[in-house]
């Protein structure tokens, strides 16, 4: 099962630091960042049931990062507007 987190992580190095810090909490996860999307997504992919999403939220928090589930529904992403002439 795979499950998708809108988080506030801007930086590579801080991904990377949470990768680490998730695999050692949960072995059969597959986990990577997206900080292109606007969304700063975190993508988890469990190979042993379903992820635990309310867990994983904690220990984020515990690590002094925010994430909650992203929802199908689409948000408008906020991107710079082209300047018109």
């Amino acid at each position: 099962m795979i499950e998708v987190f809108k988080t506030n992580v801007s930086h590579s190095d801080e991904a990377e630091w949470l990768v680490e810090r998730i695999h050692e909490k949960f072995r059969d996860y597959k986990v990577n960042f997206d900080l292109e999307d606007c969304d700063r997504i975190l993508r988890v992919k469990s190979f042993a049931g379903p992820v635990n999403s309310g867990y994983l939220i904690q220990l984020m928090s515990e690590l002094g990062y925010h994430a909650e589930i992203l929802t199908d529904e689409p948000a408008p992403c906020r991107l710079p507007l082209e300047s018109r002439s």
